[in-house]
């Protein structure tokens, strides 16, 4: 089943076209690695998944259930809010930047969403907070604050976030861009993790050695449109576009 399909997704900024007749397909328990240079439009591209950009024109499918119609910046797919809003719920997404709540433990930030949004009892919430944040090795650190930790720990504290609100379906906008080399192999431990347990997962990096070993499928992006699309075997060692394999050999 697919669990994210686009259709032809445009965005621009004032005249800047960021996204041109975007199209991709992700199934169910499917890693899909999005690669390409900065300002492909990659970033862009997985913040319009969940409305954190909204797209100029396009179709937008969750589990092969059409949410967005766009032309000309407006959706013409007639639902009720709540319905729309309670299907995005279930696309969890990992920033660059970790986002925590300064002034709340770990254990608290972990909690927060699936308290104040899915409405589940604290104790509840807590008891799941918890087994999460031992998946993702943190165990030890419930109580602490997020000043106390390494970016690599933070980091692992917002996928366990993202995790809580029980997702379909995992973004992952450049996780380890923000961290010092040595903390990215936690992250990206954790990552292959999910990916293992049956995740579907699309993933924005720079990190070629997880696309070229996790992903089932690498998308390359650039200037706003993806120019390939295969599996990492094939893209890493005969790309067919000519951009493609520029990029990578100036990356690997």
């Amino acid at each position: 089943m697919s669990m994210i399909k686009t259709i032809g997704i445009s965005k621009a900024f004032g005249a800047l076209e960021v996204l041109k007749d975007v199209s991709l397909e992700v199934e169910q328990q499917e890693v899909v690695c999005i690669i390409g240079p900065s300002g492909a439009g990659k970033s862009t591209y997985l913040r319009s998944l969940n409305r954190l950009e909204k797209i100029d024109k396009g179709k937008i499918y969750l589990e092969d259930t059409l949410l967005f119609d766009c032309a000309d910046g407006v959706n013409t797919v007639k639902m009720p809010m709540h319905e729309r809003n309670t299907r995005l719920l279930e696309v969890g997404m990992v920033f660059q930047r970790f986002n925590l709540f300064p002034h709340k433990t770990v254990v608290q930030n972990v909690m927060l969403a699936p308290v104040h949004v899915r409405k589940i009892p604290a104790a509840q919430a807590r008891k799941k907070a918890t087994d999460l944040l031992d998946r993702v090795g943190l165990a030890d650190k419930i109580d602490a604050y997020p000043s106390q930790l390494s970016g690599g720990q933070q980091q692992r504290v917002a996928i366990a976030r993202a995790l809580a609100m029980e997702p379909k379906i995992m973004l992952f906008d450049e996780p380890t861009s923000a961290l010092d080399p040595e903390l990215v192999g936690e992250v990206l431990t954790v990552m292959k993790g999910l990916a293992a347990a049956g995740m579907t997962m699309l993933v924005v990096t720079h990190e070629m050695g997880f696309a070229r070993e996790v992903a089932d499928k690498v998308v390359f992006m650039y200037q706003g449109t993806i120019l390939e699309i295969g599996k990492p075997e094939a893209m890493f060692s005969n790309s067919v576009n000519d951009r493609t394999r520029q990029f990578l050999q100036s990356v690997l």
